[in-house]
């Protein structure tokens, strides 16, 4: 199964035409979190194109000998393989300057696409090979038809291509491949309802694998999840494990700080509720430090958490609150995180009795950053949030008073909503009556209008808007 990256796709292919049409090369390097399918739509687009490619994949540990052979076995086996292949390597070249000059040599005869996956493990078998690629690529590759795709999942190394000091500084593009969004997850589930695709993104996200999976074992979401906590070795429990470790390799604190948020309650505790999760012997006000670099990382390199601060307050609010980005994550470190071990020794029943108990709960808390996103992109369409330039929630110091949809323009708040995303029911009167009365605490609200957010149903009395599931689907 294949579904959506027509943004990634239409990118790739501009590249290739622009190589095409001037007759010079260029570097594309891209980059995206262990798992979200960069590898799958490159070779898509590769395949699609019809010009002679190489696609090489680095070995983990794996000598420069070995990639190198890899390399030259790969140059031939490629569907549309590069002119002269069979000769051009009928012997493994000795080094990745001989592997890359003879790509030149094919490159001669018209436009080539040479894609290394796994850039970081080439790397790491040949700590020189940036150096190589600058060398070759300014001496030879550049003047010709040459496309050179750099792809890896060490999201941090991959950044650093780019940036001044490094060989390859001035040199490449970027292309950032993001998990599949909510639409493109409805893509790949054409006979679910949009409440149930909604349903089935806040468990297994954008990760196209465990799409994939979701869809071809004909399971509803909740007996996907459990059948899931029935095999300690399904997808479901293992990817986040696979993500984690590839994210956190040497910053155990900063996985410490985002399984507690994943872990709360709340779904969105602040920072005072993380200290805890980051014991010092010398005191709080160590953790608190420790809390803060860990949150630094993963809201800033990571993009593994938003920080969330109430509408009409500046980002440096001290009324802020702190939530996992990625839905798939955010259901895993709520649901599977610790539990795996459990699922193994065949106690399936305690996640799953946990599931069962707060699944619905979690679930209408977990939909609210989907649905504000999805106001935000409705916005430049629907002309009921005509000039909305941002969608916030909104909470008081106390946390007494709250509101999930705050929709605002550059000067006053166009919208408040409510998200009940009940499955039985949808918002009620006695849900709009107490969004009314938010009119007088939420600033610049006054002549808002109120909107309710359910998974379906009709609107309800004293509602100016309605948005449901389909709604949030159709955004996307």
């Amino acid at each position: 199964m294949f579904v959506g990256r027509a943004q990634t796709l239409a990118a790739l292919q501009a590249h290739l035409d622009a190589v095409r049409d001037a007759g010079r090369g260029r570097i594309v390097a891209v980059r995206g979190r262990r798992q979200v399918g960069k590898s799958a739509a490159v070779e898509r687009f590769v395949e699609a194109t019809g010009v002679p490619y190489v696609f090489t994949t680095g070995v983990y540990r794996g000598s420069t000998r070995q990639q190198l052979d890899d390399f030259a076995a790969a140059a031939g086996e490629s569907r549309t393989p590069l002119p002269d292949a069979a000769t051009l390597f009928a012997s493994p070249p000795a080094s990745w300057r001989d592997a890359l000059g003879l790509v030149g040599v094919a490159a001669r005869s018209g436009p080539v696409v040479v894609v290394c996956d796994e850039l970081p493990w080439l790397a790491q078998a040949d700590p020189s090979l940036e150096g190589v690629l600058q060398a070759v690529w300014d001496r030879t590759l550049e003047p010709l038809p040459v496309l050179l795709v750099l792809v890896g999942s060490d999201v941090t190394m991959m950044e650093r291509l780019a940036t001044y000091g490094r060989p390859l500084y001035g040199r490449v593009r970027e292309l950032v491949v993001e998990p599949l969004h909510l639409g493109e997850v409805a893509q790949a589930l054409p006979d679910r309802s949009p409440a149930q695709v909604v349903d089935s993104y806040l468990v297994v996200g954008g990760f196209p694998r465990l799409v994939t999976d979701l869809a071809t074992s004909g399971l509803s979401t909740a007996d996907y999840v459990r059948a899931a906590f029935a095999d300690p070795f399904s997808p479901l429990l293992t990817t986040g494990r696979l993500v984690m470790d590839a994210e956190f390799p040497d910053a155990p604190a900063a996985a410490h700080v985002l399984s507690a948020i994943g872990a709360d309650d709340s779904g969105h505790p602040r920072f005072s509720d993380l200290t805890p999760a980051l014991t010092d012997p010398a005191g709080r006000k160590a953790a608190e430090t420790a809390v803060t670099r860990a949150l630094a990382l993963l809201s800033g390199p990571k993009a593994l958490v938003e920080k969330e601060t109430p509408a009409w307050t500046g980002a440096g609010s001290r009324l802020r609150r702190y939530r996992v980005s990625d839905p798939y994550l955010r259901f895993w470190l709520r649901y599977g995180n610790k539990q795996t071990e459990l699922v193994a020794r065949g106690r399936a029943d305690i996640p799953l009795g946990r599931f069962e108990r707060d699944w619905s709960s979690w679930r209408g808390r977990s939909v609210e950053p989907l649905v504000r996103q999805s106001l935000l992109r409705l916005a430049a369409t629907d002309p009921d949030l005509t000039e909305v330039q941002a969608v916030a929630p909104w909470w008081n110091r106390d946390a007494q008073t709250e509101v999930d949809v705050v929709a605002t323009t550059t000067t006053t708040t166009a919208v408040l909503g409510t998200i009940k995303w009940r499955s039985a029911r949808g918002v009620t009167p006695s849900d709009m009556t107490h969004l009314a009365h938010a009119r007088d605490a939420v600033p610049r609200s006054s002549d808002a209008r109120l909107a309710a957010v359910c998974r379906d149903g009709t609107r309800p009395a004293g509602a100016d808007l309605l948005f449901t599931a389909a709604d949030i689907v159709a955004a996307w």
